[in-house]
């Protein structure tokens, strides 16, 4: 699992570490981890060419203290310096002392530059880029050099994934310690490229919760409900699906594809589309309603291209198992009926259904993710999926990180892909998984499985997405066998790896 902690945690955990270092060191485990990163990516250090620019914080002395490294493996050195009375002194002396120079004309040093390291703001930036830093940014980014951010590409919002003015765009940003939020949040995700966690010796000391944490395989695999041999199909959870309409009937029916391959035992579907279900998924219970009268379930989906049949919202809502709602079922959504359920729900909007929930507009969402999920489970009291670029599912308890999903593909961004995900996630909740777990885990396999569909062309369906959420499921299960077996006795500790989630 991937955490990630606010910036005033990890500077509380380095104030701690640095009371017990000798002055300077913490500064220069960062340089060595950043120094051998670079050279990674440069393959020859010697004669290539390197250009540091230099902020007036830690962040700039960890780019001066990583370039004095580079330099002495024979690179030419260049520093362009956006505050040079504030400048960190050591940093800098460590630079000339081996070797490395201050730029004379920096536009004509970063056009010819191999590597360029981005130590302008760090963690502590707000705002955007000044207007000062902006024309070297670009410059750095308009030529042919790979660019690397020192800790968090600057002008992005550490804490919160924002970008509120200019950022400089980063090929890849090596960060220290711990993740930062924005490292994992759109849109500020989009400026990290990739991003490589270098340990300086405060992890031990942040705290075992962190703000937000993004899930891989074996933490999904451990999740995932598995039948044993006295189950049977309602034992496994029988989940109800309410969707579908005159106008929209192929909703239900990506609702119900997602369902059948979410775990659940069984499927009921209550609505207008049941001929259409019945012709593609035969296994499907159909009922033509009202809810309450189509048998026991044990977690509702409603919402996806249900028009405006809001009583049926009502009577789900007043049901006592678990609700998953989207889509239609979102339109007026009264905070009061949510906030009064005594079983749990998990809401499923995108950033427009969001912004109306919130009151407030679809930029302001997009814009800011991260407080817009956390305010919605608040006003909610309801877990809440916000689907994008990066999904995050955040709970009503503000104690309990937030989940951040990037496993995806831009081809998921067509019609009913969204029916497919509330589907699986309700038939996760119909398995007895937590909203948090059975959204975090939807999103999850959805993601994967849009992986899988766009390796076999593009563009994709939401359909071909349904189909290949097996193959999904079984390449996450496999990481748990894997694992169990590295993990049993006289294994040899061998497994895979975990850059592959």
């Amino acid at each position: 699992m991937r955490t990630a902690h606010s910036v005033d945690t990890v500077r509380s955990a380095e104030t701690e570490l640095m009371a017990r270092l000798p002055e300077g060191a913490l500064m220069q485990r960062a340089a060595a981890g950043l120094a051998a990163a670079c050279a990674d990516l440069l393959g020859r250090v010697y004669g290539s060419r390197v250009v540091l620019l230099v902020g007036s914080g830690d962040n700039g002395g960890d780019a001066l203290y990583a370039g004095a490294r580079l330099a002495r493996r024979g690179a030419g050195v260049s520093a362009v310096l956006l505050a040079p009375d504030r400048t960190h002194p050591g940093g800098l002396a460590a630079l000339t002392g081996a070797g490395g120079r201050v730029a004379d004309d920096p536009f004509e040093t970063l056009a010819a530059a191999d590597l360029v390291l981005d130590g302008i703001t760090g963690i502590g930036g707000r705002g955007g880029l000044r207007a000062d830093a902006v024309p070297f940014a670009r410059a750095a980014r308009g030529s042919d050099a790979v660019v690397v951010a020192v800790d968090l590409p600057s002008g992005v919002e550490a804490d919160s994934g924002e970008v509120q003015g200019e950022a400089l765009r980063a090929d890849a940003t090596v960060t220290f310690g711990t993740y930062k939020p924005g490292l994992l949040i759109d849109p500020a995700r989009q400026y990290a490229g990739t991003v490589r966690l270098i340990p300086i010796g405060i992890e031990d000391r942040l705290p075992s919760v962190p703000g937000v944490e993004a899930l891989q395989h074996a933490d999904v695999a451990a999740l995932l409900p598995e039948p044993t041999a006295e189950s049977d199909k309602y034992r496994r959870g029988v989940v109800g699906v309410v969707a579908g309409s005159a106008r929209y009937p192929g909703a239900a029916v990506l609702a119900v594809a997602g369902a059948l391959r979410g775990g659940a035992g069984a499927v009921r579907y209550v609505g207008h589309a049941a001929d259409a279900v019945i012709a593609r998924f035969p296994e499907t219970l159909v009922h033509a309603g009202p809810p309450g009268k189509a048998g026991r379930v044990q977690a509702w989906v409603i919402g996806p291209g249900l028009a405006d049949d809001f009583g049926a919202v009502r009577e789900v809502l007043a049901s006592d198992v678990p609700v998953l709602v989207d889509a239609d079922g979102l339109r007026g959504l009264d905070p009061a009926a949510v906030r009064d359920r005594r079983a749990p729900t998990l809401l499923t909007p995108h950033a427009g259904e969001a912004a109306a929930l919130l009151g407030v507009s679809r930029d302001e969402v997009e814009s800011a993710r991260l407080v817009s999920v956390r305010n919605l489970a608040a006003h909610y009291g309801a877990t809440v999926l916000l689907k994008g670029s990066t999904t995050l599912v955040a709970a009503p308890d503000t104690r309990s990180p937030v989940r951040v999903n990037a496993m995806g593909s831009s081809w998921l961004a067509t019609a009913g892909s969204g029916d497919v995900l509330s589907g699986l996630a309700g038939s996760l909740l119909a398995t007895g998984l937590a909203p948090r777990d059975a959204g975090s885990a939807a999103a999850y396999l959805h993601g994967l499985a849009a992986r899988h569909a766009a390796a076999r062309a593009v563009p994709i369906t939401s359909y071909e997405v349904a189909e290949v959420l097996g193959e999904a499921w079984r390449d996450v299960r496999d990481a748990r066998e894997v694992r169990g077996a590295r993990d049993a006795p006289g294994a040899s500790g061998r497994g895979i790896r975990d850059a592959r989630a």
